[in-house]
């Protein structure tokens, strides 16, 4: 015959055990337990210094499993940096000085390089390109030339373009530049095409063609090309072995 559990304990200890649940003395699993409050608000007060001050623009940068918020302040001209990776806990990792004409806006990443990122400055001033591999230093590079204010669209790693405002539904026609990072230090680094009524992508190769009054205009990326080479080269050499 099986023992019943409760009598393995005596009276008075059941009676206590019943009274340490009863006031809360044994705590309940955390995955259990109620939270008090749905949602934290915490004030710059509570926050580091570098916090407490006032910010155009934010960015969330994730590296190394870290997350680190960085804040334009200044009229642009310096980013404080946050680390953001425990909400509960945090942290200012300091300021940089950047040389900015005024305030911007962060824009979009280039390609799958989450750390360089094209900011566009307000006010019509332009566009440039800003460096996060050095996560407490990052630089600012001026684009020169590049005037167009629109959509930006990354040419994977390489570069990017970007449109006026205007679209091409109904026939209509917009300008874009091309901006080659590469080549960010030499004089021709943005190219204009004007009038342009399509543009499209082939995904394997990275390139684009873009429909404009005078013609095509093709954007080529040779990274991106021998990249797809090998990858045709791998799979043709997979497909001969498995068929021998």
């Amino acid at each position: 015959m099986k023992e019943n559990i409760g009598n393995r304990f005596s009276k008075p200890l059941r009676r206590a055990i019943i009274a340490i649940v009863a006031t809360g003395a044994v705590a309940a699993p955390a995955a259990y337990a109620k939270p008090a409050n749905n949602l934290i608000l915490v004030p710059p007060t509570d926050l580091p210094e570098l916090a407490q001050q006032r910010g155009e623009a934010m960015l969330l940068h994730t590296i190394d499993r870290r997350t680190l918020l960085y804040i334009e302040q200044n009229q642009g001209t310096r980013l404080a940096i946050l680390d953001v990776t425990d909400p509960g806990h945090v942290k200012g990792e300091g300021s940089v000085q950047i040389d900015a004409p005024g305030p911007f806006d962060f824009v979009s990443t280039l390609g799958h390089r989450a750390e360089v990122i094209v900011i566009r400055f307000r006010q019509g001033q332009g566009s440039a390109v800003l460096d996060l591999r050095k996560v407490k230093h990052p630089t600012l590079t001026t684009v020169q030339g590049l005037t167009l204010r629109g959509t930006t669209l990354a040419l994977g790693d390489d570069g990017f373009t970007v449109s006026s405002q205007g679209d091409s539904i109904g026939g209509s026609t917009r300008d874009v530049q091309v901006v080659d990072i590469a080549t960010l230090g030499d004089l021709n680094h943005v190219f204009d095409v004007k009038e342009v009524s399509e543009e499209l992508t082939k995904s394997d190769t990275g390139t684009t063609f873009l429909l404009a009054k005078n013609g095509l205009y093709e954007i080529r990326r040779p990274a991106a090309e021998r990249e797809n080479r090998f990858r045709e080269q791998e799979l043709m050499q997979r497909y001969a072995g498995d068929g021998s």
